[in-house]
């Protein structure tokens, strides 16, 4: 089975038990109404921490009904990250979302070494994006908290992604990693870490997925163009997911692919011990009901 569309991530978590969704600092007209949404398609049953006053006046005023939903009351917005943390931890909840407090900050509940709940790898972030112009979803990452990763990191940031494929119960996906060109050049550390990757992979230190590279994006999703160069991949034109070399890039890929592209995203923060929701102010309706539907089919 191949995602097609990101509808298809909506049937996977229609098709489960509504997953349990802890809400941090939840006073948030963005985020409230992304759940909202989420909670009409079935698909989550909110825990709201944060300022009760506040979140029953933004609901009032969004139409979002709160009966049979449990809120939480914490007025510090940080209070609330650790209390939302803690309803993980315990088994209460099966997805974090973050609300109206800054990403370090909920990270840092997520991150804490005696409360949190990291695995103990790197965290990254994992953008499925559903564009006109490729014929199925594709997964880009890293795109926002990783800044230069080094070799390790890169693994760890793959073994983060094939775990949404393992997850959704999706074919082995095909990794791509990108660089400027398709030839190994020592002064080119993108290339260089391509080539390692792909030993990795090959000799079984990354499981559960096919790697390629390097490979430049249009080698990536186009086979013509790799028939055009000369490169002889299993991959080209047709990849899952695109490994990203830095921050510069991942940022710029993402908005390009969204603003230009017409893409539509549902994204997730990968590395802790469920997934979690970052949605930005200035993702559509659709995106952020796509992050919390891609997190809800990963229960």
């Amino acid at each position: 089975m191949i995602l097609k569309s990101l509808e298809s991530v909506l049937d996977i978590a229609r098709s489960k038990p509504a997953a349990i969704m802890a809400v941090a600092a939840a006073a948030d007209e963005h985020a409230l109404d992304a759940v909202k949404e989420a909670s009409k398609a079935g698909i989550v049953a909110p825990i709201l921490t944060g300022d009760r006053k506040a979140i029953e006046e933004i609901a009032a005023k969004i139409g979002f009904s709160l009966d049979g939903i449990e809120i939480i009351d914490e007025k510090d917005p940080i209070k609330a990250c650790s209390t939302a943390v803690a309803l993980i931890k315990t088994g209460r909840a099966q997805i974090l979302m973050k609300g109206l407090v800054g990403t370090a900050d909920l990270l840092r509940a997520v991150l804490h070494k005696e409360n949190g709940i990291s695995r103990g790898t790197v965290m990254s972030h994992a953008a499925i994006l559903e564009s006109p112009y490729y014929h199925k979803v594709l997964c880009i990452t890293d795109c926002g908290m990783n800044i230069a990763p080094d070799l390790k990191e890169k693994a760890d940031i793959i073994n983060n992604v094939v775990d949404i494929y393992k997850k959704l119960k999706l074919e082995k996906p095909k990794v791509a990693v990108l660089a400027a060109v398709e030839l190994i050049n020592e002064k080119m550390e993108a290339t260089t870490h391509a080539a390692m990757l792909v030993m990795m992979n090959k000799r079984g230190q990354i499981k559960d997925c096919i790697i390629d590279g390097p490979l430049a994006f249009d080698n990536i999703i186009s086979k013509e163009a790799c028939t055009h160069k000369g490169i002889a991949t299993d991959i080209g034109g047709d990849a899952d997911i695109v490994l990203l070399p830095n921050i510069e890039t991942g940022n710029t890929l993402y908005k390009a692919l969204v603003y230009l592209g017409g893409a539509t995203v549902a994204s997730v923060a990968l590395g802790a011990s469920v997934p979690i929701v970052l949605t930005s102010r200035s993702d559509s309706d659709r995106s952020k009901l796509m992050s919390i539907a891609l997190a809800a089919a990963m229960q």
